[in-house]
């Protein structure tokens, strides 16, 4: 570097930051260290500037939230369409939201009404073929399956319960299933 660019490049920086750059090197680290610490500073509140405004902060296509408005992932088996969820508040209001739209909604509580999840479901219609065989990701579970008369058999932990559903239409058909064992 020649003298002239080193000098042009002090004396930029000087009236850019203010600072003596009589040595050069440390006042230029020290207007880096400022630097940073502004940026680290804001990016450290900026996103709780974010939620207290308003600001989004849910990736509705993160944890398999491809469908948007906090409706978890449609899976298929077979003919049968399904989808399960609702641990958090968004996906939750989604699917009680889309429950009018689906001919079974399927719901899991274990005592003093908590949420579960991870409840083995199983479908079979009314010559007992299965027709769907999955794990509730969540306690809401909508199905999309034809009309007629099935048993649903949901499993937590070692106790299985099941319940007989007649599908007639959308939103028409909801089976609750409760376990006093956490």
């Amino acid at each position: 570097m020649t003298k002239t660019t080193k000098a042009a490049i002090e004396a930029t920086t000087e009236a850019n930051t203010g600072a003596s750059t009589k040595h050069g090197r440390p006042a230029i680290r020290r207007a880096s260290i400022a630097v940073l610490a502004a940026a680290m500073t804001f990016g450290m509140t900026g996103g709780a500037f974010a939620q207290a405004s308003g600001g989004g902060t849910s990736d509705m296509s993160s944890a398999g939230n491809t469908n948007g408005g906090g409706l978890p992932q449609i899976q298929t088996q077979g003919d049968v369409s399904f989808t399960s969820g609702g641990v958090g508040l968004d996906e939750s209001h989604a699917l009680i939201r889309e429950q009018a739209h689906w001919p079974l909604s399927l719901r899991f509580t274990g005592p003093t009404s908590d949420y579960l999840s991870d409840v083995h479901v199983r479908i079979a219609d009314a010559k007992n073929a299965e027709v769907l065989k999955t794990d509730a990701m969540g306690p809401y579970m909508l199905v999309k399956l034809p009309a007629g008369h099935y048993t649903v058999y949901a499993r937590y932990k070692d106790s299985e319960k099941k319940q007989g559903v007649t599908v007639a239409g959308n939103g028409k058909a909801k089976a609750d299933f409760h376990w006093s064992m956490q």
